[in-house]
């Protein structure tokens, strides 16, 4: 299940928020070599504010396996700073019904179905919150194999808005997709999934006490 949670309501999660920092340095330090920032095994960058919200996929032992980040384009925020030169099709967005969804990561020593299981809770989880937040489309930066395998491939619709860029090792191209109940619920059938993916803070075994 997924924790989703900003600063202002980490404290209610244990130590998801940490916990998330600790995964994103595996994930995007230890095996993709990010040029960012690290404290004691923890990755974080500029865009870490309390605008952002975490979607943080645990397992039962509250162990942090799957990670993604989400944050108005009203604030700043990724593309807008570093690359504005990939998004040539629309105007960058600056809306509170337009967010950036960044740190989309899962832990690499998984068995290949645990990490497709997870991926697919990430995609449900966007689609979860956007829609019980009234956010309209989602926008961000990935390698186009990643945005046809994870996103297309699960029925969400996504827009490329520019060129491919070489980021790091990787060939990676803007997109954005639509928020909706309609494709939330087509995301659901082709994972298999029925119910959130997001569990509510009472359901939540590692709740603490406020």
């Amino acid at each position: 299940m997924i924790d989703c949670f900003n600063m202002e309501t980490a404290y209610l999660y244990g130590d998801a928020l940490a916990a998330q920092f600790r995964l994103r340095h595996r994930v995007f330090i230890e095996r993709e070599s990010y040029d960012v920032s690290t404290w004691r095994g923890m990755e974080y960058d500029q865009f870490d504010t309390p605008a952002a919200q975490y979607l943080v996929w645990r397992d039962e032992q509250g162990n942090a396996l799957g990670v993604a980040r989400l944050a108005p384009t009203n604030r700043s925020y990724m593309l807008r700073e570093l690359w504005p030169e990939m998004v040539t099709a629309i105007p960058l967005p600056c809306s509170d019904k337009v967010w950036e969804g960044t740190r989309f990561g899962v832990e690499k020593s998984l068995p290949t179905e645990i990490r497709k299981s997870i991926v697919q809770a990430l995609v449900l989880g966007y689609l979860e919150f956007g829609v019980s937040a009234g956010i309209e489309q989602i926008i961000g930066v990935m390698p186009k194999l990643i945005w046809r395998s994870v996103f297309q491939s699960h029925g969400v619709p996504v827009q490329f808005l520019g060129e491919p860029k070489a980021l790091g090792g990787d060939k990676c191209v803007a997109g954005i997709f639509p928020v909706s109940q309609e494709i939330l619920d087509r995301a659901r059938a082709k994972c298999g999934r029925q119910t959130p993916v997001i569990r509510t803070l009472d359901d939540n075994p590692f709740r603490t006490a406020a």
